[in-house]
């Protein structure tokens, strides 16, 4: 009985914070067409509420005075500077719904379109991977080699650089995409506990949604009905219109962390590849060059997302690159000759 009563206080106290939370988002749309689905979704929380706290006299319970919890108020003080759509992961991590309306995911009209924009995602990321590698270890190894260090010691902070940052990267990667993927799963829990018993509850709730989409309230109670009438198919539109959250979309952690470990690794080991058959300055410059055209190459690359000119986006991650090893030269030169 302890535990029933325990669940069912959780339950109540959910629904109150996110008509709480509702009623502020809808002020910060203040205005807009969103305003008045999130005042409806408001309502709507609040009798979902009311049957949670039907259900607790049942078992002899009476609501407590509701408190929002210290996160949910935190989020609110954020509301006052930045924009819901900013902050969706936030709201949908406190049981915000509709936050849909602040992504474009219902337009992608079939999974080949999902796994073409996760393609581009992920050579995207694989890019920037790279581009981290090679920067941070050049500069790495270009601030040792400023101090006057032998080759031995450069090529340690080398290796050492490559395999710290590739550790870190990957279990930075890791950590992203596990808190993603934990943050769908206790949603969809979530839903399908609510979809069980209050399924009428939840078509009212996507009614809401699709009609600030433009549908017609009698179109829209039509097309929520119909989803809910197919529970799994219900679970995924519920994510994805309630939540803004795409199941495609979702990666997973391992190939996440060892595909981001591999980009670092790959792009930190072109500075190196010199000292195979080169030693001291020699191999330094070869390093230097290896690297310019590798920081063109991806400019290049980068410029095919971004739209820019192939020539001035290879042009200014060249400068950024060598910019930051000349910096670290100089402050390794510096530093050396403080030292001796």
């Amino acid at each position: 009985m302890a535990v029933e009563g325990a669940s069912l206080l959780e339950s109540w106290r959910d629904e109150k914070q996110s008509a709480w939370l509702y009623r502020h988002v809808s002020d910060a749309e203040s205005g807009t067409p969103l305003q008045l689905m999130f005042l409806e979704l408001a309502a709507e929380a609040e009798r979902q509420g009311g049957l949670w706290a039907d259900e607790m006299a049942k078992v002899g319970l009476a609501p407590p005075v509701f408190r929002p919890s210290l996160r949910a108020r935190a989020v609110v003080r954020l509301l006052r500077h930045f924009s819901p759509a900013t902050l969706r992961p936030l709201l949908a991590a406190l049981k915000v719904r509709g936050l849909s309306v602040y992504t474009d995911t219902h337009n992608h009209s079939s999974e080949r379109s999902h796994r073409v924009l996760s393609s581009g995602h992920d050579l995207r990321a694989a890019v920037f991977g790279l581009n981290d590698g090679l920067v941070s270890n050049l500069s790495l190894m270009f601030g040792v080699a400023g101090a006057n260090a032998d080759d031995a010691s450069v090529l340690l902070a080398g290796f050492a650089g490559l395999l710290a940052g590739s550790l870190s990267m990957a279990s930075g990667e890791y950590v992203s995409v596990r808190a993603q993927r934990d943050l769908f799963d206790s949603q969809i829990a979530l839903e399908r506990a609510e979809l069980e018993q209050y399924p009428e509850a939840e078509a009212g709730e996507l009614a809401t949604i699709f009609q600030a989409r433009g549908m017609s309230p009698e179109i829209a109670r039509q097309a929520a009905d119909a989803l809910i009438a197919d529970p799994d198919h219900a679970l995924l539109t519920l994510a994805r219109e309630e939540l803004g959250l795409e199941p495609s979309g979702l990666a997973s952690p391992w190939r996440a962390a060892v595909a981001s470990f591999l980009a670092f690794s790959l792009g930190a080991a072109i500075p190196l590849l010199p000292f195979g058959f080169a030693s001291g300055s020699a191999a330094m410059f070869g390093g230097a060059v290896l690297a310019s055209i590798s920081l063109l190459l991806m400019g290049a690359l980068v410029a095919m997302f971004s739209g820019r000119g192939i020539l001035a986006s290879g042009l200014r991650m060249l400068l950024i690159g060598l910019g930051a090893a000349g910096t670290t030269w100089l402050i390794g030169r510096a530093l050396g000759v403080a030292i001796s």
